[in-house]
């Protein structure tokens, strides 16, 4: 398992972090025996594998189930959980939640943004933290890309510097300029993930079902497609289809 030592050695090294968020136990396989860094049990689940609208549609019993079947499909392998939607509303739900988490098979959580004392508290509990700049799904009102302005872009580094001086271990981006995304990587000693943030962050996290072609939408400007597993299950659909009849 890639440990927080292990991590810290990558960024040192400028050896990028591969992580790719998963669901389910039998893709977990597959991703540990590729050699995948780390898994993201993301609350995206709640579009992607449960057809919600919104991830505020999940919460802890979602995650905790999702958590777990990830656990044991890679055992071997750093697995962040994402704190759901209200889970961290304050810091002594957040601490409960995050213990949850753990106790389900996680090694780490993830939470959006800085909600009022919940980040300290649970660094001051040895809760591992991937914290989460830049666009924010949870309360996002829209999803164009944030820290364009320069009073956005100030407030994301130090929402970064804030996290990595309390000890954060990560920090994943999403959609910001490429700009900043470098600007924060070289100003934190905290692992830098990026989603639409440029390839100047040390490493990169893709959703499963978009890197591997498993739907039909239109994929992120950000995202890139490696296979294409959705026309290959039709088709292996359709055969089986015509071997019955």
């Amino acid at each position: 398992m890639l440990t927080l030592q292990d991590i810290k050695l990558k960024k040192q090294n400028h050896s990028k972090v591969a992580m790719l968020t998963i669901y389910d136990f039998a893709f977990a396989q597959m991703a540990e025996k590729a050699g995948i860094d780390q898994i993201l049990v993301g609350d995206s689940l709640a579009n992607v594998v449960l057809g919600y609208k919104s991830t505020r549609e999940i919460g802890m019993t979602e995650m905790c189930i999702f958590v777990a079947a990830v656990s044991r499909g890679a055992p071997n392998t750093h697995i962040v959980a994402d704190m759901p939607y209200l889970s961290d509303k304050d810091p002594k739900t957040a601490l409960e939640n995050a213990k949850r988490l753990l106790d389900c098979g996680a090694t780490s959580v993830k939470i959006e943004g800085r909600p009022l004392g919940v980040l300290e508290n649970l660094r001051k509990n040895d809760i591992p933290i991937c914290a989460h700049l830049g666009l924010l799904p949870q309360t996002a009102s829209d999803f164009k890309q944030k820290g364009k302005t320069e009073e956005e872009a100030q407030k994301i580094l130090e929402d970064a510097l804030f996290c990595d001086q309390l000890g954060c271990f990560e920090i994943v981006l999403e959609h910001i300029p490429e700009s900043l995304g470098e600007l924060v990587t070289q100003r934190v000693t905290a692992t830098t993930i990026g989603i639409g943030a440029g390839q100047k962050t040390d490493g990169q996290v893709l959703v499963m079902h978009d890197a591997l072609g498993m739907h039909q939408k239109k994929l992120p400007p950000f995202a890139t497609k490696f296979a294409n597993l959705f026309d290959a299950g039709v088709n292996g659909i359709e055969e089986y289809i015509r071997s019955v009849h």
